[in-house]
């Protein structure tokens, strides 16, 4: 049986263990400002492949192997900071009321965007890919049901973290600018 001041001795050290960095994702600004076909977008949570969805950073060496560095993580749920940068971005982009799951307002929104994303990843080849399918769809008014891939290759000056993030918001506001086509004149 361990005694009290052992139990304090052994969590005095878990204590100092060294915490992981976080990195902040950015989402980039767009310019591009289109007439709305809707007044409201909902934004579904952007579905990820599970090494993009979790807290580390992963990286694609040229053999096809992702890894992650443990000591670097991203400071929120990549989903959520994904799922709210389209949100933001695309409403002003649209200039309408746009906003996450679940729909933050009364009544339905005319159309619902559903992100699914199959390749998230920063290559070895100097690139940020980003591919999948999106689908925007009536739900409150009765809007023609589009179903859309993107594959988005974003070049990156290097393997470092701030090229990683700086070409993912690229592809990220790539995608955003995409979708407001589809739904804009």
């Amino acid at each position: 049986m361990l005694k009290p001041m052992m139990i304090l001795a052994v969590l005095g050290v878990a204590g100092c263990a060294a915490q992981p960095d976080r990195l902040a994702f950015t989402p980039a600004a767009s310019t591009l400002q289109l007439q709305p076909l809707v007044r409201s977008a909902m934004v579904r949570t952007v579905s990820l492949p599970t090494y993009a969805a979790v807290e580390e950073i992963p990286l694609q060496d040229a053999s096809g192997l992702i890894t992650a560095d443990s000591g670097i993580l991203w400071a929120d749920d990549p989903q959520r900071a994904i799922t709210l940068a389209v949100s933001t971005t695309l409403a002003q982009i649209i200039n309408a009321d746009v906003g996450p799951e679940p729909w933050p307002f009364v009544g339905l929104p005319d159309v619902a965007i559903d992100i699914r994303v199959t390749q998230m990843i920063a290559g070895s080849d100097g690139a940020f890919r980003l591919a999948g399918q999106y689908f925007v769809g009536g739900d409150g008014i009765d809007f023609s049901n589009t179903a859309r891939t993107f594959d988005i290759r974003q070049p990156m000056a290097d393997q470092s973290l701030g090229s990683i993030t700086t070409a993912q918001s690229a592809a990220i506001l790539t995608l955003t600018e995409q979708i407001a086509r589809s739904i804009a004149r």
